[in-house]
C-alpha cells in the first residue's frame, strides 16, 4: 500500500481524531516513559496534533486544523526517502496539489529536519472535502513510501490491531477488552487501566486522558 491506496482507506476524520487519541492513552498506559504515539491539544491555538515515532528514524504527524487535516509520514528505508539523492528531494509529485489552507506546515519548524521537510507520505483532507486526496505520485509495483505500516494501525483502528502491535513493541502480553474499551470510547475506569498495567497510578492516567480529550471521571470529585 502506497499513499495511493491509503487516502482510499483512511477513516473520516472525525474517526481518525478519536483513534488518535485513543491510541496515544493506550501507549501512556502501557508505557509513560517511552511511548511511539502521542497526542497534543491545542499544539497551536484550535489544532491538535497526533505523533508517531518509533525510536528508528521513523515517524508520522497528523494535524486536525479547522482548515482540514494534513498528514505526513517518514519511512528512512522506503524508496521515496528524500535522502536517496545527494541533494534531499521529495518523491515527484509528493506535494503537488496540496492546497494553500494547509501547505504551510510543510515548512513548520517542527516538522524540519536541518531545514528540510523529511516525508515519504503526504495527505490531506480540506475541511468539508468528501474525500482524502494526495499528490498525483507514481510507485513501481516493487517501491515503497511506508504507508502501509506507518498508517496500518490507524486504518485498522480494531482491538486486534493494537494488541498485535503493543505486544510485539512492549513486549508483554495486552488485554484485548481492555484495548477495545479504550479504542471504543468508553469511559475510562480502574478495572480498564488495571487490566493493561496494574501498577500504574489511575488519578495520573485519568488526567492524562482528560487532557487528550478522552472521557475520564475527574478523581479530585470522587
Amino acid at each position: 500500500m502506497t499513499v495511493r491506496e491509503l487516502v482510499s482507506l483512511l477513516p473520516d476524520p472525525a474517526v481518525l481524531l478519536a483513534r488518535c487519541r485513543a491510541i496515544a492513552l493506550l501507549d501512556g498506559i502501557l508505557d509513560a516513559h517511552a511511548p511511539t504515539h502521542s497526542f497534543v491539544c491545542d499544539w497551536r491555538e484550535g489544532v491538535d496534533l497526533a505523533l508517531m515515532d518509533n525510536g528508528s528514524g521513523d515517524q508520522y504527524a497528523i494535524v486536525f486544523d479547522p482548515a482540514g487535516v494534513f498528514l505526513y509520514g517518514f519511512d528512512h528505508e522506503s524508496d521515496a526517502s528524500p535522502w536517496r539523492e545527494e541533494d534531499r528531494a521529495h518523491w515527484p509529485s509528493l506535494l503537488d496539489g496540496l492546497p494553500a489552507s494547509l501547505a504551510h506546515y510543510a515548512e513548520t519548524p517542527e516538522f524540519q529536519f536541518e531545514g528540510f521537510f523529511d516525508a515519504t507520505v503526504c495527505a490531506w483532507r480540506e475541511s468539508g472535502a468528501s474525500e482524502w486526496r494526495c499528490g498525483p505520485v507514481e510507485f513501481a509495483p516493487d517501491e515503497s513510501d511506508g504507508a502501509d505500516w506507518l498508517f496500518g494501525l490507524l486504518v485498522d483502528g480494531s482491538p486486534d490491531a493494537y494488541v498485535s502491535f503493543a505486544e510485539d513493541y512492549f513486549e508483554r502480553a495486552v488485554d484485548r477488552e481492555a484495548v477495545a474499551a479504550v479504542l471504543q470510547g468508553a469511559p475510562l475506569t480502574r478495572r480498564t487501566v488495571a487490566a493493561l498495567s496494574p501498577s500504574v497510578d489511575f488519578d495520573a492516567v485519568a488526567g492524562q486522558a482528560r487532557r487528550l480529550g478522552c472521557s475520564a471521571p475527574d478523581t479530585s470529585e470522587l
